[in-house]
């Protein structure tokens, strides 16, 4: 499969990982879409530098009942869909006890339901077309606990366990899934973090640093490619040895 004929559709596009993933498959050759809740000033950059391989449309995760005229448009325009990047996700970090029932809900929502919505929509072109390959960024706290980060963990304990069942679904389809648990990067999902827990979670990390978008995006990108043919229902972990 040449580069020229993949599609690929990112969710979260606009800013942190979800761009730079944008950004290095745009590199690459592949068509790409992606969507997020506002447009940035990158994506207005990328339109006008990829003008034929990039579509950008408002959306947000917690309302998937945009999914299908999105990936209608998307199929209009580029074709069928090849590859899907599940990366859309936002953080909230709160004793359970503590924490809000709408703050919960929400992650439930964006973090699990979202992505699951998106799959059934986007899989289907893939299933006519016998081949694709799905990555779903997931998290550290899915493999290791982490104090605060009950609900968030829950949900990213889902798309794992999500990813091992639509490998086993899909797999007679020619279709891959895995996934992908970036440890602590530096971007804006992380800003808010007390400095000082940050510097703990650096001092335990035995490559002595944070993450950053590069670390991730190679992985990515080579899950979406041929050079993975044999590799469905993992999750890869990328965090410095911390769970070592």
């Amino acid at each position: 499969m040449t580069t020229s004929s993949r599609v690929t559709l990112v969710s979260g596009g606009s800013r942190g990982l979800g761009l730079g993933i944008v950004k290095a498959l745009l590199e690459a050759g592949h068509h790409v879409a992606t969507f997020s809740r506002r447009e940035t000033a990158e994506v207005a950059a990328l339109r006008a530098n990829y003008p034929e391989r990039f579509l950008f449309t408002v959306g947000d995760m917690a309302e998937p009942e945009h999914f299908p005229v999105l990936v209608r448009e998307v199929e209009q325009r580029f074709g069928r869909l090849t590859g899907l990047v599940n990366n859309a996700g936002i953080v909230a970090e709160e004793l359970i006890a503590r924490q809000p029932a709408d703050d919960i809900a929400r992650l439930l929502s964006v973090n699990l339901a979202g992505p699951l919505m998106l799959t059934r929509q986007a899989v289907r072109g893939m299933m006519i077309e016998g081949r694709g390959s799905i990555v779903n960024i997931s998290s550290i706290v899915s493999v290791s606990g982490y104090k605060g980060t009950v609900a968030y963990s829950a949900t990213k304990g889902g798309i794992n366990a999500m990813t091992r069942a639509l490998a086993r679904e899909l797999g007679g389809r020619g279709i891959r899934v895995n996934a992908v648990a970036p440890g602590y990067m530096e971007t804006d999902l992380v800003a808010d973090m007390d400095p000082k827990q940050l510097k703990q979670i650096v001092r335990r990390t035995p490559l002595g640093r944070p993450g950053d978008v590069e670390d991730v995006v190679g992985i990515v990108l080579f899950l979406l490619s041929d050079a993975a043919s044999f590799v469905s229902g993992q999750t890869i972990v990328v965090d410095g040895g911390l769970t070592a």
